[in-house]
């Protein structure tokens, strides 16, 4: 069950609108590495997580995905002002002046709609937390490209603390899979010593090597 608090979880207050730049920010709500696919994606991997603290783990940071696709949407809607002005968002998407009235939709920067392609789940916790530190620092990335094209102190304000709850997630995910490295696929597979083993197939290559030793030729 989801509560709703109707304090969101930072202050979101931008200096002035900004049609371009809300068009840009579409990206971190309806695209690839957005907030939607991190809330889907982690609820829809809890369901078979059989460990309850990951699993509660899993579970709190998919709401918290969804309070960040909040602050972003109030985000997008404060850049968007209060008037339509498509021919003012010539940076991607413009349907939220042609069809949805402002209202911030699941799409990305380009116009396109969200997918559930964009989830990754496997059933694999091994597989499944390493697909999500990678989603936690593709998100980190694209909000760092967004804060460098912005002045907005207001809206750089609220990066830069998504930016900051991204890495406390990418933390998190880290130390579940420490606690559950040896299971699961990476339990049946990858512990013969053909596993252990680089093949240098570079030119003029050399001799495979053990990949535990630290002194291993480059």
């Amino acid at each position: 069950m989801f509560l709703h608090d109707k304090k969101p979880l930072h202050t979101v207050k931008v200096d002035r609108p900004n049609p371009k730049f809300a068009a840009m920010f579409q990206e971190q709500l309806g695209g690839a590495n957005g907030e939607l696919k991190a809330t889907m994606q982690y609820i829809s991997q809890s369901f078979r997580v059989q460990d309850p603290e990951i699993k509660d783990m899993m579970l709190d940071i998919a709401a918290e995905e969804l309070s960040h696709m909040e602050m972003v949407s109030m985000l997008i809607t404060q850049l968007n002002g209060s008037e339509l002005q498509g021919n003012q968002a010539t940076v991607g998407e413009v349907q939220t002046h042609l069809l949805t009235g402002l209202a911030p939709g699941l799409i990305n920067a380009s116009g396109h709609p969200w997918t559930a392609d964009y989830v990754n789940v496997t059933g694999d916790l091994v597989a499944d937390l390493l697909s999500d530190i990678a989603a936690e620092m593709r998100a980190k990335v694209v909000y760092e490209y967004l804060y460098r094209q912005i002045d907005d102190k207001g809206v750089r304000d609220t990066i830069d603390f998504l930016l900051n709850r991204e890495e406390a997630h990418n933390q998190l995910f880290r130390k579940a899979l420490g606690k559950v490295a040896q299971t699961g696929s990476n339990r049946d597979f990858g512990v013969t010593e053909d596993s252990k083993l680089y093949f240098n197939l570079s030119t003029p290559g050399g001799q495979p090597f053990d990949l535990t030793d630290i002194h291993a030729p480059h």
